[in-house]
């Protein structure tokens, strides 16, 4: 096995991917978890330098400063999720496997207790994804949709790219159908989830449902029909990135949150993550620098409520 194996397999036992014990089914009491988005080992170089990608230390830098902030909030969050654009370089690039391990080894010092949530992007399986580029990805980074349950809420992982351009995989597509509407079904029967969520990398839309279609959202015919079947299961909040700003809205009590990069920044957002507090009641959110991040914690009303009973 390649030198990057133990780090990677030992990165893979940290997922929720398998984890559905009932003991996680049942609340437990308020808690945190961190929703993060496009490290993209690459970007820098080719959006500021146009180097095609080749250099991506200032985004191995970042990373690890993520890692360092994340671990030293108290209480611990309960797991870190990182949606989509893993890495710039698309699948078939010579620079893709490099960016892949160096981004892997970044992440090996997060703290073991802190379980890491992979999400595919585009980057990742490509624009127009196929069954090898798909196959590809869960090799190294695991199932490309999941769900995993934690303190009583039940989170789904979903494959975007699929409600984006499925056109060379129409079968893997369907397939995530199928499994996503027996879900959301299931969300349905008792004992229901306290809270659903819902991680992406693209996100439904960036301010309104009724927005145009562009690069940045999903088509309009397909984000209204999973608008109508998350807010029909009850679903709480869509947490995706790929904006590299923050973006977002609400839309009938639905949350649709559009998380900044860790990586490359195409706004005028700091290089951050966002926290989220998970309470009986609600799911509330709030973007932080890095910096902000290493420096203060969390502020003191999101500490609070994670004290409550």
């Amino acid at each position: 096995m390649a030198e990057n194996g133990d780090i990677f397999l030992r990165a893979k036992r940290r997922t929720f991917s398998g984890l559905t014990e009932d003991v996680e089914r049942e609340w437990q009491g308020p808690f945190c978890f961190i929703q993060a988005a496009d490290p993209q080992l690459g970007l820098i170089n080719d959006w500021r330098d146009g180097g095609d990608g080749v250099v991506w230390s200032e985004e191995v830098q970042l990373t690890q400063q993520t890692v360092g902030a994340v671990n030293k909030l108290r209480p611990r969050p309960r797991f870190m999720v990182l949606c989509g654009d893993l890495v710039h370089s698309m699948p078939g690039s010579p620079y893709k496997s490099g960016q892949e391990a160096d981004l892997k080894r970044a992440l090996e010092a997060t703290d073991p207790s802190i379980p890491l949530v992979f999400v595919s992007g585009n980057h990742d399986l490509g624009n127009t994804p196929t069954p090898a580029t798909v196959q590809q990805y869960c090799l190294n980074w695991g199932d490309d949709y999941f769900c995993f349950w934690v303190g009583g809420v039940l989170c789904l992982v979903l494959n975007s790219q699929l409600f984006y351009d499925s056109s060379l995989c129409p079968a893997l597509k369907e397939a995530q159908d199928v499994w996503l509407n027996q879900q959301l079904h299931n969300c349905l029967m008792e004992p229901r989830p306290k809270h659903v969520l819902v991680f992406q990398h693209i996100p439904l839309y960036l301010k309104t449902p009724d927005e145009d279609d562009d690069y940045f959202n999903l088509q309009k015919d397909v984000r209204l029909r999973l608008l109508e079947k998350f807010k029909s299961a009850g679903v709480k909040a869509v947490f995706s990135g790929h904006y590299h700003r923050n973006a977002g809205g609400t839309h009938d009590g639905l949350d649709m949150v559009v998380s900044s990069a860790i990586g490359c920044q195409l706004g005028e957002d700091a290089h951050g993550v966002r926290v989220v507090v998970v309470t009986a009641d609600a799911v509330l959110h709030r973007y932080y620098s890095l910096e902000q991040l290493a420096v203060q914690g969390m502020d003191l009303d999101f500490r609070k409520l994670l004290q409550q009973p």
